[in-house]
C-alpha cells in the first residue's frame, strides 16, 4: 500500500510514502480536494535527515488509528523544505509568529486556500509536560472547524494580513560609500566580539552551529585590515571545531552541529551545504597561516564529500540521516572495549586516550564520540593515520544512515565551488574533475533555456532539485541561482573554461530580471515562478544567513565576482545595492550577517583581478596562476587565457582582453576596477603584487 508520494523525487516524500496517512504533494489538487471536502489541510514539513521528523513519523504517522482521524477531518500534504524553501519560508513565519518559534517538523494547519490558522512543530503521541498529545491537536482542530470556523476563517485573515504587509526586507538605501561599508564591518566586528567564547571558541551558547559565513569574513577581514583579533577569534574556533566531536575525526566531514558549547557531541547528520562551506573556509585557513591542521581538515573533507555524498549522475546528495536503526550516533560512537577489539590491546588503549574515549562515556550508554583534542605530535602521525584507517574500516561494516541523495542546486553550486577552489589551489585535479561532473549535471538537468526573456527573448531558468538524472518540478529560488552561478564562476577559474563564466552570466541576468524587489534588494522567488497560494499571503525575501549565506547576500557576492571578470558597471552596481538591507542590521546582528559582511570586505579591497595570460602547458602560466589562487586578498578573481587561442576565437571574459605575453614569456595582470599594474612575469613579484598572498601557505 503507497499513498500518492510514492512517485515524488524528494527521498523525504518518499520515506512516507507507506504511511497509512493519505499524504499527498503540495499543489493545486490538494487544495482543490480540500475545497471539494471542505475540510482544512494538514501541511507537515521536515527534510529526510531531521531526527524528530522520523521520530514524529514513527510515533503518529504509522499509527492506523491516527492516520484514520487524519485521513477523516483533513487533506493531508507533506512537503520537503530542502525541495520547497519558498513554502518552508512562509509557513516559518507564520509559526513563528504564532508561537514564538519554529523547526521542525512543522505541523500547519490552514483553510482551503491555504491560509494557516493554527501552527506547531513536534507533537508527542501523549501528553508530556504541558505539551498536547498530536491526537488531542487533531481533535481540537477538527472540532473547532465545525463548531467555530468564523472564528477560525477570521484568525487565518489576521495572520495572512500580518504576513502580507509585514516586510522582510526594509526599503533601499541606495549604494553604500567605501566609509559606510568600513563603518558597518568595523561596527559588527565589535559586536561579535561581544559574542566570541574565548573559552572554547564560536560564538554564544549552545547548541551550536559552524558558523562558517562569519569565520570567513573574520579571514577576510584579517586579511585586508590586518585585524589580528579576528584572526585569533577565527583560528581559535576553526582549531576548536576540528578537534571536537562534531568534525569525523576517522571517516572526514563535520555534522550539522554540537549539542553542547564544547563541540563534543554532535547531532549526527551531515550535510553537503555544511561541508562545503568548511571545506572553502578551512581551505583560506590554510592560505593565510599554512596550518597543519587546516590542510589535514580540507583533504579529508574533500575526500568524504566525493566519496559519500557522490552520485551516480556526477553531482552531489543532500545529506547523511543522524539516525541509523532509528537510533541517533549509532554508526559514529565507540566504548574503549570496541577501540581495543579493533585496534588490540596496546593500539586500542593508545586510541582511547587520544580520541577522548572514556568508560564513562561523552554520548550516551557509555559510548563516546571521537575527540582529538590535542596534537598527538609528528612522531605519532603514521601510527594515527593507521588507527584511523583500521577504525574507518571497522566502522564501514556497522550499519550506515540513509542518504538523501536528491541534488539541490543551491547546495551543488557551494560544493562546485569549494571543490573546484581547493583542487586549483592544492593541486588535487580529481577535484576540479568532480566539481566539473557537477556542474555539468546541474547545466544538463537543472538548467533550461525559455523564452521569458524581455519581449520574450531567451532566458536561462533553473530547476532547484533533481534525483537519478531527472529534475523536479520545484523552480529554482534566489539561493539556487546565485550559489550556482558562484560555482559556475570559480569553476571558470580553474579550468579556462569560458562556458562556465557565460553560464554565470545568465543566470545573473535572469536574477537581476525575476527577482528583483525595485528597491536594490531581491525576492527569494521569481515573479513569475512564485507559488500563487504563497503569493496570497507573502512573496518570501530573507536577508539574514541562515547555515548557508541567504540569497540576498548570495546574490551580491556573485553579482560582484562576476562584475570583477566582465567590467561591468550594472552588476557592480546590483550588488551594492543588495548589500545595503544587510548591512544595515549586521552591526546589531552580525552573525546573521556574515556573508553580507564578506562581501562587503571584498569590495573594500576592490576586489582585486588578476589576469594571468600564458600558453596552457607552460609550467610558468600555471606558476603564476597558483600565486594567484593563494592570495588572501578578499574575494579576488582570476581569469587565465592562452594567447593563442584567444587570437584565433577571441575571449567572452573582458578582464583578458588585450593581455598579451611579455617578452614570450607568461605574465600576469593585477587590476583594481580594470586599472592594472605593469604586468609581471615573475612569481615572487606576483606575490607582492598581491599584497604578501601566498606568503605562509605558499612558502611551505
Amino acid at each position: 500500500m503507497t499513498n500518492r508520494l510514492a512517485a515524488s523525487t524528494s527521498p523525504y516524500l518518499q520515506q512516507h510514502a507507506q504511511n497509512p496517512v493519505h499524504w499527498q504533494e503540495w499543489g493545486e489538487d490538494a487544495f482543490a480536494e480540500a475545497r471539494r471536502r471542505d475540510v482544512p489541510l494538514l501541511v507537515s514539513i521536515g527534510y529526510a535527515s531531521c531526527h524528530w521528523c522520523h521520530v514524529m513519523a514513527h510515533e503518529s504517522f504509522e499509527d492506523e488509528g491516527t492516520a484514520a482521524y487524519m485521513n477523516e477531518h483533513f487533506v493531508n500534504v507533506k512537503v520537503d523544505r530542502e525541495e520547497r524553501p519558498d513554502v518552508d519560508a512562509v509557513f516559518m513565519a507564520a509559526t513563528q509568529a504564532t508561537t514564538g518559534q519554529g523547526g521542525w517538523p512543522m505541523t500547519v494547519f490552514t483553510t482551503p486556500d491555504g491560509r494557516p490558522f493554527y501552527c506547531g512543530t513536534y507533537f508527542p503521541p501523549q501528553p508530556v509536560g504541558g505539551l498536547a498529545s498530536f491526537r488531542q491537536v487533531l481533535e481540537a482542530v477538527a472540532d473547532a472547524w465545525r463548531t467555530q470556523r468564523a472564528d477560525l476563517e477570521h484568525n487565518a485573515g489576521l495572520l495572512g494580513d500580518a504576513l502580507g504587509s509585514r516586510p522582510a526586507v526594509g526599503p533601499g538605501q541606495g549604494p553604500l560609500s567605501d566609509a559606510a561599508l568600513e563603518a558597518a564591518t568595523a561596527a559588527a566586528r565589535d559586536e561579535v566580539t561581544g559574542d566570541y567564547d574565548a573559552q572554547n571558541g564560536g560564538f554564544g551558547a549552545a547548541p551550536k552551529f559552524p558558523p562558517s559565513l562569519v569565520l570567513e569574513w573574520l579571514l577576510r577581514r584579517a586579511a585586508r585590515a590586518h585585524d589580528i583579533v579576528a584572526m585569533d577569534m577565527a583560528e581559535h574556533t576553526l582549531t576548536a571545531m576540528a578537534r571536537g566531536g562534531m568534525a569525523d575525526q576517522i571517516g572526514g566531514g563535520f555534522a550539522r552541529y554540537s549539542v553542547d558549547g564544547r563541540w563534543t557531541v554532535p547531532h549526527f547528520e551531515k550535510m553537503l551545504e555544511d561541508n562545503a562551506l568548511l571545506l572553502r573556509v578551512y581551505l583560506h585557513w590554510w592560505r593565510a597561516t599554512g596550518s597543519a591542521l587546516a590542510l589535514d581538515v580540507v583533504e579529508r573533507t574533500a575526500r568524504w564529500m566525493t566519496r559519500a555524498l557522490h552520485t551516480d549522475q556526477g553531482a552531489f546528495a543532500s545529506s547523511l540521516d543522524a539516525d541509523t536503526d532509528g537510533v541517533e550516533g549509532l554508526t559514529y560512537v565507540w566504548t574503549p572495549a570496541q577501540l581495543v577489539e579493533v585496534l588490540g590491546e596496546e593500539d586500542g588503549t593508545w586510541a582511547a586516550e587520544v580520541y577522548a574515549v572514556t568508560e564513562a562515556g561523552t554520548f550516551e550508554h557509555g559510548t563516546s564520540v571521537l575527540q582529538l583534542r590535542h596534537d598527538p605530535g609528528a612522531d605519532a602521525a603514521e601510527r594515527l593515520a593507521s588507527v584511523r584507517r583500521r577504525l574507518l574500516k571497522a566502522r564501514r561494516a556497522r550499519p550506515q544512515p540513509a542518504r538523501d541523495d536528491k541534488v539541490v542546486a543551491a547546495w551543488n553550486g557551494l560544493a562546485i565551488a569549494a571543490l573546484a577552489e581547493a583542487g586549483a589551489m592544492l593541486g588535487h585535479r580529481q577535484w576540479v574533475g568532480a566539481a566539473l561532473r557537477a556542474a555539468a549535471l546541474l547545466d544538463t538537468v537543472h538548467l533550461r533555456t525559455e523564452p521569458t526573456g524581455p519581449d520574450g527573448a531567451p532566458q536561462t531558468r533553473l530547476l532547484r532539485t533533481s534525483r537519478d538524472g531527472v529534475a523536479g518540478s520545484a523552480p529554482g529560488v534566489l539561493a539556487d541561482y546565485a550559489h550556482v552561478a558562484e560555482g559556475f564562476l570559480t569553476l571558470y577559474s580553474a579550468t579556462d573554461d569560458e562556458h562556465w563564466y557565460v553560464r554565470a552570466g545568465e543566470l545573473l541576468e535572469t536574477v537581476l530580471t525575476r527577482f528583483a524587489d525595485g528597491e536594490g534588494g531581491f525576492f527569494d522567488t521569481a515573479d513569475d515562478r512564485t507559488d500563487p497560494v504563497l503569493a496570497r499571503l507573502q512573496r518570501p525575501q530573507e536577508i539574514a544567513d541562515g547555515p548557508a549565506p541567504s540569497g540576498q547576500s548570495a546574490a551580491a557576492g556573485a553579482l560582484l565576482a562576476y562584475s570583477a571578470l566582465s567590467g561591468f558597471a550594472r552588476h557592480r552596481q546590483a550588488a551594492e545595492l543588495a548589500l545595503a538591507a544587510p548591512l544595515a542590521i549586521a552591526p546589531r546582528a552580525p552573525r546573521a550577517c556574515g556573508w553580507a559582511l564578506a562581501t562587503a570586505d571584498a569590495m573594500l579591497d576592490g576586489p582585486v583581478q588578476v589576469a594571468v595570460v600564458g600558453r596552457g602547458l607552460d609550467p610558468s602560466t600555471a606558476e603564476l596562476a597558483q600565486v594567484a589562487w593563494r592570495s588572501t586578498a578578499p574575494g579576488h578573481v582570476l581569469a587565465v587565457g592562452d594567447p593563442e587561442r584567444m587570437e584565433v576565437v577571441g575571449t567572452r571574459v573582458p578582464l583578458l582582453e588585450g593581455r598579451t605575453l611579455v617578452d614570450g614569456l607568461a605574465a600576469a595582470y593585477v587590476c583594481r576596477g580594470f586599472v592594472c599594474d605593469l604586468p609581471t612575469t615573475q612569481p615572487a613579484q606576483l606575490a607582492r603584487s598581491l599584497g604578501g598572498g601566498a606568503t605562509a601557505a605558499g612558502a611551505r
